[in-house]
């Protein structure tokens, strides 16, 4: 177990029922993370972290509308909702989730210009956030994935974690997704396709 990790994907309250980009039912998988918690030996968290007026919000875009896709310098963006904004309540973890553990918390999305849906880099798939060095240097191989949203945040995490080299597993009961014009199926073969452990 102790070069095993759990990583805890933006269970933050905007990401939760009520919250401005809600995934449905994100608040059900909380006692379920909390016991994967207490059972793991080394715990991780994301945090969605933006400034207001981010570059992915739709708006900072005048005429556009939120879940529009819109071209950036580093590729395709979807715009969403004005979410998790530093230092917010939204921004806050749900505060049912046992965090006490956390032995990091890697923020993320907190540059202006680009979002950042990976807990290991940025959306232009170059800037790193420092995980993969860190699990590295504490002799971490495999990591266990759960959160929000299971086709965003979490697959991204999951994708760039087994190109990283790690031993990658999903714990699908303990995710839930968006599901934007069909991404939940697109993004579950992605995972699966790229050696990505989905249980």
């Amino acid at each position: 177990m102790a070069d095993e990790a759990l990583i805890v994907v933006d269970l933050q309250n905007d990401f939760c029922p009520g919250g401005a980009l809600a995934v449905i039912g994100g608040d059900e998988i909380v006692p379920l993370v909390n016991d994967l918690i207490r059972n793991a030996e080394h715990v991780i968290m994301t945090q969605d972290w933006h400034p207001a007026g981010h570059s992915s919000f739709a708006s900072s875009h005048p005429g556009k509308q939120p879940f529009e896709m819109m071209e950036m310098p580093y590729g395709p963006q979807t715009l969403w909702p004005d979410h998790c904004i530093q230092g917010s309540l939204g921004s806050d973890f749900h505060s049912g989730l046992a965090w006490s553990k956390t032995e990091l918390v890697i923020r993320k999305g907190f540059r202006p210009g680009i979002d950042s849906y990976s807990a290991f880099f940025e959306n232009d798939h170059t800037t790193p956030t420092g995980l993969a060095g860190y699990l590295r240097e504490r002799g971490i191989e495999a990591i266990t994935l759960v959160g929000l949203a299971t086709d965003f945040c979490v697959a991204f995490s999951a994708l760039d974690a087994v190109k990283q080299g790690f031993a990658t597993t999903v714990r699908l009961d303990a995710c839930r997704g968006i599901n934007l014009n069909g991404s939940l199926d697109a993004m579950l073969a992605r995972m699966r396709d790229a050696g990505v452990k989905l249980v």
